[in-house]
């Protein structure tokens, strides 16, 4: 099954936090197909003086998407993030890392929402997206991810 990550940091050597983040991925998670280059964004949802660096990978797994969420947040955890956004409230992190696909999975449950809810609006997110998947279509809005990226991101 290829899945598809957002990854984002915007505290210490944040390409380091990115590229550590890809390989504990690697290690737990399953291989991966394709890595965007990595981005320098401005924060989104709150006030920091700390740009962002952000990228998007495919990888290829056999885990659940339940499997993958609790080895995510391990990670995170591992990295150093205390804890994950709350309703909305964002702050710094060392790591984030967010399940954006699973295949064509439709999943609306209090833990997990596939595809990720917010993506298309987020340009930190879409940018790379659309660098490694462009022609990916978004199972719910029926869109190319490059067509979602010309038309929904505001910035």
């Amino acid at each position: 099954m290829h899945i598809y990550f957002s990854l984002g940091t915007n505290l210490g050597d944040k390409e380091q936090n990115l590229r550590l983040a890809v390989q504990k991925i690697e290690e737990r998670i399953g291989k991966v197909v394709s890595l965007s280059a990595f981005y320098t964004t401005v924060p989104w949802g709150f006030s920091s003086e700390n740009m962002l660096l952000n990228g998007a990978l495919c990888v290829d797994t056999l885990l659940t998407p339940i499997e993958i969420l609790r080895l995510t947040q391990e990670i995170e955890r591992e990295m150093g993030r205390a804890h994950k956004s709350i309703n909305r409230t964002y702050s710094d992190r060392p790591i984030d890392i967010d399940l954006l696909l699973y295949g064509d999975l439709v999943l609306d449950t209090p833990e997990l929402k596939l595809p990720h809810p917010l993506m298309q609006e987020r340009r930190f997110v879409m940018e790379p997206l659309v660098e490694i998947a462009p022609e990916l279509v978004h199972p719910v809005l029926k869109k190319k991810m490059r067509e979602l990226f010309n038309f929904k991101c505001d910035q």
